[in-house]
């Protein structure tokens, strides 16, 4: 299994990154992108990949929350953290109309300019999206043919917006939030509709805990050994068995990041 979505930057593995990484491995993770979500942490992503680089990978963005915070330079950082062997895709980025914490007209120029990166550089893109759905995928609309990959990273939309991601050519990404039957029922409910061919798997630990966990973990905190259940959820409402959807996220993944390592 391969997780396409880690926030291992994020404070919470502080105390036992090491032992969440070989916790993973244990669970039977054999590689993981680490989310670069902003200049900072996108470095920071780099610099963990070194210390472990046949078992992770990472993007380089700018999220929609950080969008007001960049600098003047912040695309010939990006530019330069790509060049890095293991920074796979251009990411995470896209757009929050949900929280705003940065302004829609900011969000949708660093959003806009990361795209162009992605293409400039033939880079795959990792992508966010919340309550934003018709700006976001206008702005992607021109660049679908000349981008590499464009994953719909951590997809909670709805049955329309989900057959125009397919329709495009994106992978979708499925999460924890498939294993919510309050919050994520929509899903639940349209999840059968992706191709095995379109599909990946991640855990966006440390958030999106499955909430149908047993035992109950003590802590709150997601992370990638958990991958598991989310495969469990997925062959429970597909009816794809747990060897076909392993197997086939596993392509998809080698295939869009290049992961020569994990071959």
């Amino acid at each position: 299994m391969i997780d396409i979505g880690v926030n291992l930057t994020n404070s919470r593995f502080d105390k036992d990154r090491t032992e969440v990484l070989t916790r993973a491995k244990d669970a039977g993770i054999e590689a993981m992108l680490v989310t670069g979500t902003n200049i900072a942490e996108s470095r920071e992503a780099v610099a963990l990949c070194r210390q472990a680089p046949e078992f992770l990978y990472s993007t380089a963005g700018v999220h929609p929350h950080d969008a007001d915070g960049v600098s003047q330079d912040y695309l010939d950082i990006l530019t330069e953290l790509s060049q890095q062997p293991c920074v796979r895709a251009i990411g995470e980025c896209g757009l929050d109309f949900n929280r705003n914490f940065s302004a829609p007209e900011q969000q949708k120029r660093v959003f806009a300019e990361q795209i162009a990166l992605a293409a400039r550089l033939n880079k795959p893109l990792f992508l966010h999206q919340r309550d934003a759905f018709d700006t976001w995928f206008q702005l992607l609309s021109p660049y679908l043919g000349t981008i590499p990959a464009v994953v719909a990273h951590c997809f909670t939309g709805t049955k329309a917006e989900l057959l125009t991601c397919l329709d495009a050519g994106m992978y979708v990404g499925i999460t924890g939030w498939l294993c919510d039957e309050r919050r994520g029922q929509e899903l639940r409910d349209i999840v059968e509709l992706i191709p095995l061919q379109q599909l990946m798997i991640e855990t966006d630990a440390p958030y999106l805990l499955p909430r149908n966990i047993r035992p109950k973990p003590k802590s709150s905190r997601n992370e990638p050994a958990y991958l598991p259940v989310i495969v469990d959820m997925l062959a429970q409402l597909t009816g794809y068995s747990h060897e076909e959807i392993i197997s086939q996220t596993r392509e998809n993944t080698v295939k869009v990041f290049n992961l020569k390592g994990a071959d």
